[in-house]
C-alpha cells in the first residue's frame, strides 16, 4: 500500500504538474504568435482559423481533464485509508486523517490545474475570435 500511496503522491499530483506546465508553455507560446500576426497575411480565413487555433485543444484537454485526474487521485487516497484501517484493525482518527488529507490534496490540485486552464484557454479563443473579426473587416467577408 505504500506503493499506492507514492503514486498519489508523486504519479497523480506530478502528472498534474507536468500538465499544467505544458498547458503554460503553450499558452505563452500562443499568446506571443497571436501578438505578432497580422491578419493581411493571411489569403484564406480558414487557413488563418487553422494557424490561430493550433495547439490550443492541449489548454482545453487538460482544462477538461485536471478535474478527473484529481478525482483519481482522491479515490485512490480513500481506498488506501480504508486498506490501513481494515488491516490495522484500529480506528485511529490520525491515520484516517492523514489518509483523507492525502486524498483532497489530489483533489486540490486538480482543480488548481483546471481553473487557470479554463481561463487560459476562454482568453486565447476570444483573442482567436478578434483576430478572425480584423480578418473580416479587413477583407470585406
Amino acid at each position: 500500500m505504500d506503493a499506492l500511496k507514492q503514486f498519489v503522491d508523486y504519479g497523480v499530483i506530478g502528472l498534474l504538474i507536468v500538465l499544467s506546465l505544458w498547458t503554460l508553455a503553450v499558452g505563452v507560446e500562443r499568446w506571443l504568435y497571436y501578438r505578432k500576426v497580422n491578419p493581411k497575411q493571411f489569403d484564406d480565413i480558414q487557413v488563418m482559423e487553422i494557424a490561430l487555433t493550433k495547439r490550443l485543444v492541449i489548454i482545453g484537454t487538460v482544462a477538461a481533464n485536471a478535474p478527473y485526474i484529481g478525482l483519481l487521485g482522491t479515490v485512490l487516497g480513500i481506498m488506501l485509508t480504508f486498506h490501513t484501517m481494515g488491516t490495522s484493525g484500529t480506528m485511529a482518527v490520525g491515520a484516517i486523517m492523514i489518509g483523507l488529507s492525502l486524498a483532497l490534496k489530489a483533489t486540490a490540485v486538480g482543480l488548481l490545474v483546471a481553473i487557470p486552464c479554463v481561463v487560459l484557454n476562454n482568453v486565447l479563443r476570444r483573442k482567436v475570435s478578434e483576430l478572425l473579426s480584423l480578418y473580416r473587416v479587413q477583407h470585406g467577408a
